[in-house]
């Protein structure tokens, strides 16, 4: 290995770069208006209203959170049997859920995030999701709803091939994937942004799996993945947005 290079990554998981930030500089401190918590969509495309949680029980084992716990892995074989509307709502509720919003720039979720900044934004391969139609999604968490991006030819193959071969990617139910939006972190944290942001989906991955273990579904989260295919796929820039985490999920 590269020393050089080794000593500038692990200086990277440090808190050292606080330090050397002028937060008195950051677009915050300038008085610049803070980015949305939600990006904006075409008001005319078609969305499909999620469940709310009135509608979630008869899905929920509620198992205790000890076992929910300790019964967590890695799952990377799933059944053939669809996972409910309701349930992709729950899961969707459980890793970005709002439970408040405060302003326009801020919410609180199911999640904690540094400054309450929630930089990510959430798509949904859906492949097998009763009375979703399959195809790429995108979750609209103060409206609720799921935005229909479009239909995608051979998803399931592409999404494989986008992870370099780790088919069960393809195979699942509903494959999550996490984008990043840096300037709704950065405008507060200017250069120490970025370390916090890989802290703050590794939240919203690990309410994934407990959900999961609350329906009978299990998730893996990935990792190992085509950083420009994938950004591709989902129709990011791969600058102002792109993906950081995935994870499948599928009944077991």
């Amino acid at each position: 290995m590269d020393d050089v290079l080794l000593r500038q990554h692990r200086e990277f998981l440090k808190d050292s770069l606080r330090k050397e930030v002028d937060f008195s500089r950051t677009d915050q401190q300038k008085g610049l208006s803070a980015p949305p918590i939600e990006k904006p969509f075409d008001g005319n495309a078609p969305r499909i209203g999620l469940p709310p949680r009135d509608q979630w029980s008869a899905y929920i084992a509620q198992p205790d959170l000890v076992s929910a716990m300790s019964n967590r892995k890695s799952r990377r074989r799933f059944s053939s049997s669809p996972l409910s509307l309701a349930e992709l709502s729950f899961l969707l509720w459980s890793t970005q859920g709002i439970r408040r919003v405060v302003n326009p720039a801020v919410s609180l979720r199911t999640v904690p995030s540094a400054g309450a900044r929630h930089s990510f934004e959430t798509y949904i391969f859906a492949g097998n999701v009763e009375g979703v139609e399959t195809g790429l999604y995108r979750f609209l968490p103060v409206e609720e709803e799921i935005l229909f991006l479009g239909p995608l030819e051979d998803m399931g193959e592409r999404l494989t091939r986008a992870c370099f071969g780790q088919r069960f990617v393809g195979a699942a139910a509903a494959t999550f994937v996490w984008t990043t939006i840096p300037y709704r972190m950065e405008w507060r944290y200017s250069l120490s942004a970025h370390r916090v942001i890989l802290m703050d989906v590794g939240h919203v991955c690990q309410n994934l799996y407990l959900a999961c273990e609350a329906i009978g579904a299990g998730t893996c989260a990935v990792a190992a993945y085509d950083q420009e295919a994938m950004d591709r796929l989902i129709g990011v820039d791969g600058w102002d947005e792109f993906a950081v985490y995935l994870a499948p999920v599928g009944k077991v």
